[in-house]
């Protein structure tokens, strides 16, 4: 069972992005998914690490204000380790969107780090490097 929830926080995770179809992102949800002290790292170009909000209001901004439309993002593959309350996922992913009039597609690969709290399984940390 541990899996299946890991996978369902998993997927709403990349849904928070989508806004396709003229939807508006749900970016916020994922002050829900992550424990509030939770730590997000962008490995590159430009090393960064952010806290749940410092990650959100940008991303909610870009989603939502026309500049970024038609965009999701997905999982291509995945492998996730679980020992007993912890668990690691590590994968690869896709995202695709029209940024300021132009088409463009992309990847990488996430890391991200669950654990299992009295409401079900959270996000502690996640990291993520952009291959393209």
């Amino acid at each position: 069972m541990s899996k299946i929830e890991i996978d369902m926080v998993t997927a709403e995770f990349f849904d928070a992005f989508d806004n396709r179809g003229g939807k508006a992102a749900d970016v916020a949800r994922i002050r829900r998914l992550m424990l509030p002290g939770g730590v997000i790292v962008s490995t590159g170009p430009e090393f960064t690490v952010y806290t749940v909000d410092e990650f959100i209001e940008p991303r909610q901004r870009l989603l939502n204000d026309g500049r970024l439309v038609e965009f999701s993002e997905w999982e291509t593959s995945q492998r996730t380790e679980i020992a007993g309350d912890i668990a690691s996922r590590f994968g690869d992913y896709r995202k695709s969107g029209i940024l300021d009039g132009e088409p463009f597609e992309g990847g990488g690969t996430k890391t991200i780090q669950f654990v299992r709290t009295s409401e079900g399984w959270r996000i502690a940390a996640f990291a993520w490097y952009d291959h393209s």
